[in-house]
């Protein structure tokens, strides 16, 4: 009798295992668990594209000084500033200026193509507008930002702008530029900093130009723009002039 017992309590239990219903909700797992693999990794992907989005874009540049461009206060003058400009990465890297005010700045370079761990100093031509009041220079205000973007790029090649257009997805923003101002008579750090950054600018101009750039109708008068700019922003406007010649209707 305990044996048949126990046979009867086993078939019981495999009735209950085996049941249809049983059968047809388990078979419908696989489907509803494949739609829930897909829609978690959907999900996980869009999460994971956010999470990318958030995190900040390392920098392929470091600037000295790092957020400001110190100018000495002339007003009714062009002065200069100057930054130094060292690529970072193990990439070549191009770099470009933008400013608020073209007509009355000018970056040389405008634009360069660094190689990994090089560097150089860009100087900064900035007219001064006559102040409004007698306010010191400390409390002058401009409203003129300088931006400086990097692209990474392949290899050495000669900088044009136009790279930065055609590639404007790869395009970053290394760090906005904001002007200061410093009063030239009284001594600073700061002033004493640009001093020695403006006469190694200078040198490595010097050492870069040729003997009859020098001497030549195109050499620079001191403290005023170049007209080397002068020619490529004449040639630029020329070239968009054409171009909106040949897309014309």
């Amino acid at each position: 009798m305990d044996v048949d017992s126990e046979r009867k309590k086993w078939a019981l239990c495999r009735m209950s295992f085996w049941q249809p219903s049983s059968a047809s909700s388990y078979a419908s797992k696989p489907s509803s668990l494949s739609q829930s693999s897909s829609s978690g990794a959907v999900s996980g992907y869009s999460v994971a594209a956010i999470a990318r989005s958030l995190i900040p874009t390392r920098r392929r540049l470091r600037l000295d000084p790092p957020n400001k461009l110190y100018f000495p206060y002339e007003p009714g003058k062009q002065v200069r500033s100057a930054i130094e400009i060292k690529n970072l990465s193990k990439s070549h890297v191009a770099f470009k200026f933008q400013t608020t005010a073209p007509k009355s700045c000018y970056m040389r370079p405008p634009g360069e193509v660094l190689a990994p761990g090089e560097s150089l100093i860009a100087t900064v031509f900035k007219f001064v507008e006559p102040p409004e009041n007698d306010e010191k220079p400390e409390n002058q205000k401009s409203k003129v930002k300088f931006k400086i973007m990097s692209l990474k790029v392949n290899g050495q090649m000669e900088y044009v702008p136009e790279m930065f257009d055609e590639q404007r997805d790869r395009a970053s923003v290394e760090q906005i530029l904001r002007v200061v101002f410093l009063d030239p008579e009284q001594p600073s750090e700061f002033m004493d900093k640009l001093k020695t950054q403006l006469a190694e600018a200078d040198t490595a101009l010097k050492s870069r130009k040729k003997p009859h750039e020098t001497s030549g109708p195109n050499a620079a008068a001191e403290g005023l723009v170049v007209d080397e700019w002068k020619e490529r922003r004449e040639k630029y406007l020329a070239q968009q002039q054409v171009q909106g010649t040949n897309s014309a209707p």
